[in-house]
């Protein structure tokens, strides 16, 4: 439990852990991931406290433009998002809060309190920490939680409007039915008793040139690569694997079909490993697929929202028609127009 400025703010441990600490989602994502023939990793596992670390040092290199847009959005129309948004709300993060936007949209609309989501319990609390010293008189009550997961959300905050905040176009990490799913979870974790309707801001990037989408996902000074490699870090450390990383590189590559950037781990020598007392091969350029990073159109978005339970109501972009931030509000369940 954390206090500061005399806010209440409590920290619940949601997480399924075995007897030594592991978390059991995590060992049987990558343990079937391993398993398939085409070996893929959920993204959500990058984010372990390095991998956090390192995805705010890729907001900050040149190539990468989505942190830069969003910010911009969230700064220039900060009076239209105190207007469009429902006054005394609590903002609920699905992600520990940036230590760029969320503030902006905290000053914005000054909410009656914050909950950040976050399944990384070290870096969840230090970034709470950090708002609370910058916004000493909200109420701060993080949650450490798999928000994949519908989340019972604190009782402080049981019975006033929610605002869901999801920066950053990470729903366009997941596949389409993922995607979806988790739109409804985060309906669910947001609905009350209390009849308030839910909001959600979310960020969406946007269809472009290329070239720019694969140099924001490959900057020249490695730092997407580190991000990516940690994801093999994390599972030699935290599941007893020994993946030879240093024979292992990070690419990344648009793929038009599905308009998304996919990001891999590729082998570089035949190798053989094991993870959790499980073996496993690879072949000279076989690859462990570890995110997706889907582009969308205004049409797109719309779909995807609409397909999870949500309508939208407001959407702003940057200046340079780069990245969107889209207001949407919880759909009434029904099955005809």
């Amino acid at each position: 439990m954390m206090s500061t400025g005399g806010a209440s703010q409590t920290g619940l441990e949601l997480v399924d852990r075995d007897e030594s600490g592991v978390d059991r989602a995590f060992r049987a994502d990558v343990l079937k991931g391993l398993s398939q023939d085409h070996k893929a990793i959920p993204a959500r596992w990058l984010y372990d406290d390095a991998g956090s670390q390192l995805f705010e040092d890729i907001t900050q290199v040149a190539e990468y433009y989505p942190t830069r847009a969003e910010t911009e959005i969230l700064t220039d129309r900060s009076s239209e998002f105190a207007e469009a948004i429902a006054p005394g709300c609590a903002v609920v993060e699905f992600g520990s809060g940036s230590s760029v936007k969320t503030p902006l949209l905290l000053g914005a609309i000054g909410p009656a309190a914050y909950v950040p989501l976050d399944i990384s319990g070290d870096f969840l609390r230090a970034s709470a920490q950090k708002l609370s010293d910058k916004f000493p008189g909200l109420p701060v009550y993080p949650v450490e939680a798999d928000f994949m997961r519908k989340v019972s959300l604190p009782a402080q905050v049981a019975d006033i409007p929610k605002l869901g905040f999801f920066p950053g176009s990470t729903i366009g990490n997941m596949v389409a039915r993922t995607s979806v799913d988790l739109l409804r979870t985060m309906r669910d974790t947001l609905s009350d008793s209390g009849g308030n309707t839910a909001q959600l801001l979310i960020g969406m990037d946007l269809i472009k040139d290329e070239r720019v989408l694969t140099a924001a996902y490959d900057d020249a000074a490695g730092v997407t690569a580190q991000f990516n490699l940690n994801l093999l870090r994390r599972i030699n450390r935290e599941l007893d694997g020994d993946i030879p990383v240093d024979r292992m590189r990070h690419i990344a590559r648009w793929n038009d079909d599905f308009a998304r950037i996919e990001m891999h781990c590729e082998a570089l020598e035949n190798m053989e490993f094991t993870v959790a007392g499980q073996s496993f091969a690879m072949a000279k350029g076989d690859t462990i697929h570890t995110e997706n990073s889907h582009k969308f159109s205004r049409r797109s978005a719309s779909t995807l929202l609409l397909a999870g339970g949500w309508t939208p109501v407001r959407r702003w972009t940057d200046s340079a028609g780069l990245f969107s931030l889209i207001l949407a509000e919880a759909s009434i369940n029904r099955s005809a127009p």
